[in-house]
């Protein structure tokens, strides 16, 4: 079985990026979604699609068409909850409940990763142990909080040469 990957909001965002001053991170997204991608199982969220089609958003309808056909997982009262504990134990601030609920969506529906560029707030290795310590107390999966970089595709040995 494929592991799960939640797609947080800035994967599609950075995907068609054009900002210089990201232009390793875009690169990274495009190899990461036009060659490794389906060596996985994607999720995403209506909160995800929700923050992409905003109207500032000048690339909304690339964003929005990169999500087409990726399952979203639903949004209940349990996972608000979770993003509210999170907000309240100050893992993330207040302005930030999007973020809160991405974690907590990706923890409720045991996505073995959370892939984002968001390394303030999610993918951010001082607040990991935090994390696995709530999630632990609520009794729901921690996904491992990484980005395109980390993620990578294992390469598969080459079967022709010989140890030596």
């Amino acid at each position: 079985m494929k592991p799960i990957v939640y797609i947080e909001t800035t994967i599609p965002s950075y995907y068609w990026d054009e900002r210089p001053s990201l232009t390793f991170e875009i690169l990274r997204t495009r190899e990461w979604w036009d060659q490794e991608r389906d060596d996985y199982r994607l999720i995403s969220s209506q909160p995800v699609l929700t923050e992409l089609g905003h109207p500032l958003n000048p690339n909304r309808e690339k964003c929005l068409n990169l999500m087409q056909g990726i399952p979203l997982v639903a949004l209940n009262s349990e996972v608000k909850n979770i993003a509210i504990i999170y907000v309240s134990r100050k893992i993330m601030p207040s302005s930030m409940i999007a973020d809160a609920l991405h974690l907590a969506l990706a923890g409720f529906y045991k996505a073995d990763f959370l892939l984002t560029w968001n390394c303030r707030h999610l993918a951010n290795a001082n607040k990991f142990r935090m994390i696995h310590q709530i999630n632990s107390e609520l009794g729901i999966y921690t996904p491992v909080l990484t980005t395109p970089y980390e993620l990578r595709r294992i390469p598969q040995e080459d079967s022709s040469h010989e140890r030596e």
